[in-house]
């Protein structure tokens, strides 16, 4: 569960831009295209007709929202995430590791065989999906294995991570007598940052709250973007290790989460990409020319994993792997 954090101190510009909406079942080389030019401006698209099913998102939808509806002492019989379980502030549960999966479920549900089924379908549901779209970006770049980057994901070592956050609704304070939509609207829930795995894929329920930063410059703070929830949208965005491995092509944007509703809750359901611990991280060599030599220099999953643990969650982390 994820606890508001207090309001930004400095101003803040909201601009409302709508992100990329691209659906799959779209002819091929369109999709390419929409996926590329996505990823270079924006760092982060919605796709639909995806092709994971309804029943299997609300499945796993059901199943968070009965988890987090629990009362705190049942829930925290589920932590600590470490990493994986129950985490108030912190995290919720992750880890997409079958035999974890299994052994909280029977902490964290009344009937952890149901449990463990649904997070483990979404998982193998979403986990296909961004191998497509990984395979889709690879082919756009022109790199001659389109597997480069989802073979990654595909390896049964890689350490991808799942995830539910829920984030409380915030009623009104009676000595702040405040009804002004403005002072909810500035709540954070989850405070500004990048993904550092390869790719995440987002789907939240019928709340807002998902926030991107502009890439369109204002001074020193930037512009945020709201992204209004889809029905039946996945949110897909680029990670830092994507970043790294297009040289600089696609962007890792910052995103975060505000609270903004006064009287239901949001849980969003975050899958997060990455590599085994020991995979050496380097573009393809069509993505590295005279004209475009490499920014980062060779590196594994281990060592971003562990200076990312070692920032702040708003630090920026890959100019300490810039290439001399």
């Amino acid at each position: 569960m994820v606890v508001a954090s207090p309001s930004p101190t400095h101003p803040e510009k909201v601009q409302f831009i709508e992100l990329p909406i691209i659906d799959l079942s779209a002819e091929r080389s369109k999709v390419i295209n929409l996926v590329i030019k996505a990823c270079e401006e924006y760092g982060f698209f919605e796709v639909i007709n995806h092709g994971v099913s309804h029943d299997i998102i609300t499945r796993m939808e059901e199943q968070g929202l009965g988890f987090f509806a629990k009362p705190l002492g049942d829930k925290q019989k589920a932590g600590p995430a470490t990493p994986f379980g129950y985490g108030c502030k912190n995290i919720g549960f992750n880890g997409t590791n079958s035999l974890s999966i299994v052994e909280r479920s029977y902490a964290i549900s009344n009937d952890p065989k149901m449990f463990s089924s649904a997070v483990n379908g979404y998982v193998e549901a979403v986990t296909g999906l961004a191998c497509e779209i990984l395979e889709l970006m690879a082919e756009g770049l022109r790199v001659q294995d389109s597997s480069v980057f989802s073979k990654m994901i595909k390896d049964v070592d890689n350490d991808s991570i799942f995830r539910l956050n829920h984030y409380p609704p915030i009623l009104c304070n009676n000595n702040n007598n405040n009804k002004d939509p403005s002072f909810l609207a500035n709540k954070v829930g989850f405070g500004e940052h990048t993904d550092p795995q390869i790719l995440t894929i987002l789907k939240s329920n019928d709340v807002g709250g998902l926030q991107v930063k502009s890439q369109v410059d204002d001074g020193d703070h930037g512009v945020w973007v709201p992204v209004p929830p889809h029905p039946t949208a996945f949110c897909v965005n680029v990670g830092d290790i994507l970043q790294a491995m297009t040289n600089g092509r696609f962007m890792s944007v910052r995103h975060r989460a505000m609270v903004t509703n006064t009287s239901k809750s949001r849980m969003s359901m975050a899958y997060f990409g990455a590599p085994p611990l020991d995979t050496c991280l380097t573009p393809p060599i069509e993505l590295v020319t005279p004209r475009k030599p490499l920014l980062y220099r060779p590196f594994t999953w281990d060592e971003y994993k562990k200076a990312s643990h070692s920032l702040r969650l708003g630090d920026s982390r890959l100019h300490l792997f810039k290439a001399t």
